[in-house]
C-alpha cells in the first residue's frame, strides 16, 4: 500500500510541475510588453545575517536604483561587508520564479562573494569555482519558503535564463546570470 501512496504523489507532483512551467510559459513570452513595463518587487531574509527585505525594485519601465542599493547591500559578502552591484537581471529571475511557483519569501544562503571569501571556501571544498560567479555578483544560493525545492529547480531550468545548480542536500539551489546550464 505504500507504494502505492508513493506513486499518486509522484504523479500529483508531476502535474503540478506540469501546471507550474504551463503558467511560467504563459507569463512570460506572451505578455512582454506587460513585462516590460509593470512593476516587480522581491522579498528576502539572508540566513546568515537575519536581515529581511521585501521591496519593489522595478517601476515604471526601469530599475529603482534605491532599491537596487538596498538589494546590494542585503546581499554583501557578510563575512568581509564588501559590497557590489548584483546583475539586476538576477532579480528578475527571482521575480519570475515566484510568478511560477508562487509568491514568498526568498531565504538567500549565499550571493555576492569577495575574492577572499571565495579562496576561503575554496579551500575547504572542491565544488567552489575559482572564478565564481558569486564574485561578480551574478549568482545566488537561495531557497524559497514554503516550496519544494525541487519545484523551484524545474521552474529555474524552465525558464532558461542562466545556471541552475542543484543540492538537496543542503537545501538550497544556484541560479546565476551566466550560459543556460545546469547541474
Amino acid at each position: 500500500m505504500q507504494f502505492g501512496s508513493e506513486c499518486q504523489n509522484a504523479a500529483r507532483r508531476g502535474v503540478l510541475r506540469f501546471f507550474g512551467w504551463a503558467a511560467l510559459s504563459l507569463a512570460l513570452p506572451f505578455a512582454p510588453a506587460a513585462w516590460a513595463s509593470a512593476p516587480r518587487s522581491i522579498s528576502l531574509y539572508h540566513t546568515h545575517t537575519g536581515e529581511k527585505l521585501s521591496l519593489v525594485y522595478f517601476e515604471g519601465g526601469d530599475y529603482v536604483p534605491e532599491a537596487l542599493a538596498s538589494l546590494n547591500n542585503m546581499l554583501r559578502d557578510f563575512r568581509t561587508g564588501e559590497v557590489c552591484d548584483v546583475d539586476p537581471r538576477l532579480f528578475d529571475q527571482l521575480y519570475a520564479l515566484n510568478l511560477a511557483c508562487g509568491e514568498g519569501t526568498y531565504e538567500v544562503v549565499s550571493a555576492f562573494r569577495s575574492q577572499q571569501t571565495n579562496l576561503m571556501l575554496r579551500q575547504q571544498s572542491k565544488g567552489v569555482a575559482k572564478d565564481s560567479l558569486h564574485v561578480h555578483g551574478r549568482a545566488i544560493d537561495v531557497r524559497l519558503s514554503g516550496r519544494e525545492l525541487r519545484g523551484l529547480r524545474d521552474a529555474a531550468l524552465a525558464m532558461k535564463q542562466g545556471g541552475v545548480g542543484f543540492y538537496p542536500r543542503s537545501n538550497f539551489m544556484h541560479l546565476d546570470t551566466g550560459a543556460v546550464r545546469s547541474w
